[in-house]
C-alpha cells in the first residue's frame, strides 16, 4: 500500500520505480533519466548523491550507528546539531531543539510542548490549537486535526477535540477580496475573532505554514504574518511556524518566517533539514517556552520533564547527515539561489500562462511554485476530477523526462535548491508542450 493512493488504481497503473539519483536528476528501473522537479517530496534540497553527506553518514556509521537519547544518554551528532540549529535560528531566538523522525512527529511535539508550557505557566485551560483552512501539518492524529484539507481528514473523523481552523489568505481563491493587503488584514482579523470566540484564555497556540504547501502553494499577502504575530501577542497565544517545507532555503530565505521578519515561539523542521538522506524532524523552542521547563524544584521534577519521545529521536546517522547538509546550504548560499532561480521560474511560468486557456493561476515564492489549472479561466471553475486533466498532463511530462507533482489539477513545482535557469527551461518547455497536447 502506498501513501494517498488507491490500491485498485495502482494495480492497473504501477508506480514509477526510481532506482538512482545524481544531482537534480533521477533514473528509473529501465535507465531512463528524469529531471527531478519535486526534489523527492519537497525535501532533497541539496540534490541527490551529495558526496559530503554520504561521507558524513559512512564516517558516523563507522563510529556509532545508533544510541538513544533516553535514560540520560546522548550522542555527539545530536548535541552538535542542536547547537547548530540554535545558531542558525539565533535571529528568531530559538534556544533548544527536540528531535523526532519526521515532520508529522515534529508537529506532534510542538503541540505537546505548547500545551505543557501553559500547564507549567499555571494556565492549564489553554489547550486549544487554531490553524488555517487548506493547511497541511502531517498525518498523525494531532497533526491531522490541525490540518485544514477535507480530503485528508474525512476518512478518520472524528478527530481530536480542541482544534479549529480559520480562513486561509489565498489571494486566488477567497470569498472576500482581490486586494492582497486587504485580504491579509481580514484573515488576521478572522484569527483574532476566533481567539475571542473560543476565549483567549483557552487558546494555546496558532500554527501555520509560512507558505502553505500541499494546500496549493498559497503565498500569503505581505502583511499577514506580521499582523498574526501582533494578534498572538495581544492575546498571549503562542505562535508555531511550520517550517517543514519552507525551512532551510526553499522560498528564498533561510526560514519561511524570516521572509516576513516574524519571530515565532516554536519552529518545526523536517525535509530540508538533511535533504531526506535519513529521516529526521526537529522542534525548536524560544527562551519564553524554555523558561517554563527550567526548575531545580525536585517536587516538580516530573511535571517539568517533557513526557514525550521517539526511539529514533536524535538518530546519529540522521544528525550527521543534517550537519553536512546544512554546511552545503550555507556554503553554497542555496537560499539566494532559490530566490534568483525561483523568480526566473515564476516569470517563465507566467509567460506560458498567456498561451494556455486552462492555466488559471501561477504563484509561488523562491523554488516553491504552483500552476493551477481550471476548466474556465474567467469563472475559475475547476475541472471535474473524472476528466483526469492534470493526470494526463503529468503522464506527458513523465514521457518527456520531467517529474513534477500534481495534486488534482494543481501542479506543485519544488525542485532541489541547486536548480539552474537551464534546468528551469527544460521543465517549463516540457510542461508547456504537455499542456498544449492535452488541451
Amino acid at each position: 500500500m502506498y501513501p494517498f493512493a488507491n490500491v485498485n488504481f495502482l494495480a492497473k497503473n504501477p508506480p514509477l520505480c526510481i532506482e538512482g539519483g545524481d544531482g537534480v536528476y533521477v533514473v528509473d528501473r529501465q535507465g531512463k533519466r528524469y529531471l527531478d522537479g519535486q526534489a523527492g517530496l519537497w525535501n532533497v534540497n541539496v540534490g541527490h548523491g551529495r558526496p559530503e553527506i554520504k561521507r558524513a553518514i559512512v564516517e558516523q556509521l563507522d563510529r556509532l550507528s545508533f544510541y538513544s537519547l533516553f535514560g540520560n544518554t546522548t550522542n555527539s551528532p545530536s548535541v552538535a546539531l542542536a547547537a547548530e540549529l540554535c545558531r542558525l535560528t539565533e535571529q528568531e531566538g530559538m534556544r533548544r531543539a527536540f528531535f523526532s523522525s519526521g515532520g508529522s512527529e515534529a508537529m506532534e511535539a510542538a503541540f505537546k510542548l505548547a500545551k505543557q508550557y501553559w500547564r507549567l505557566a499555571d494556565e492549564p485551560a489553554r489547550t486549544k490549537i487554531i490553524s488555517l483552512r487548506r493547511a497541511y501539518h502531517g498525518v498523525t492524529l494531532g497533526a491531522l486535526s490541525a490540518g485544514g484539507m477535507t480530503v485528508y481528514r474525512e476518512q478518520f473523523e472524528p478527530l481530536l477535540p480542541g482544534f479549529f481552523q480559520v480562513e486561509s489568505p489565498h489571494v486566488y481563491r477567497n470569498p472576500f477580496t482581490s486586494d492582497p493587503i486587504e485580504l491579509g488584514r481580514l484573515c488576521a482579523e478572522l484569527l483574532e475573532r476566533e481567539i475571542l470566540h473560543q476565549g483567549a484564555g483557552s487558546v494555546a497556540a496558532f500554527v501555520a505554514e509560512p507558505v502553505q504547501g500541499a494546500g496549493g502553494v498559497v503565498v500569503p499577502p505581505s502583511n499577514f504574518w506580521p499582523l498574526v504575530r501582533q494578534v498572538c501577542d495581544r492575546h498571549n497565544v503562542l505562535l508555531i511556524s511550520d517550517e517543514v517545507v519552507t525551512g532551510f532555503g526553499r522560498i528564498g530565505n533561510m526560514f519561511g518566517c524570516r521572509a516576513w521578519g516574524v519571530k515565532p515561539d516554536l519552529m518545526v523542521f523536517a525535509k530540508g533539514i538533511n535533504s531526506g538522506y535519513v529521516p529526521l524532524g526537529a522542534t525548536l523552542i524560544n527562551a519564553r517556552v524554555e523558561k517554563a521547563f527550567l526548575s531545580d524544584d525536585k517536587a516538580q521534577f516530573t511535571a517539568r520533564a517533557f513526557m514525550h519521545g521517539n526511539t529514533y529521536s536524535g538518530h546519529p546517522l540522521a544528525c550527521a547527515a543534517a550537519l553536512a547538509n546544512l554546511r552545503v546550504v550555507e556554503e553554497e548560499d542555496l537560499p539566494s539561489n532559490a530566490a534568483k532561480v525561483g523568480q526566473y521560474f515564476l516569470d517563465r511560468l507566467k509567460d506560458i500562462q498567456t498561451r494556455h486557456r486552462n492555466i488559471g493561476d501561477v504563484r509561488g515564492k523562491g523554488l516553491m511554485l504552483a500552476v493551477e489549472l481550471v476548466a474556465d479561466r474567467k469563472t475559475k471553475k475547476p475541472f471535474d476530477l473524472s476528466e483526469d486533466f492534470g493526470a494526463r498532463i503529468w503522464e506527458r511530462c513523465v514521457e518527456k523526462g520531467v517529474l513534477i507533482r500534481n495534486l488534482a489539477d494543481t501542479f506543485i513545482i519544488s525542485p532541489p535548491l541547486t536548480f539552474t535557469k537551464e534546468h528551469v527551461d527544460i521543465v517549463v518547455d516540457a510542461f508547456d508542450e504537455a499542456i498544449g497536447e492535452v488541451e
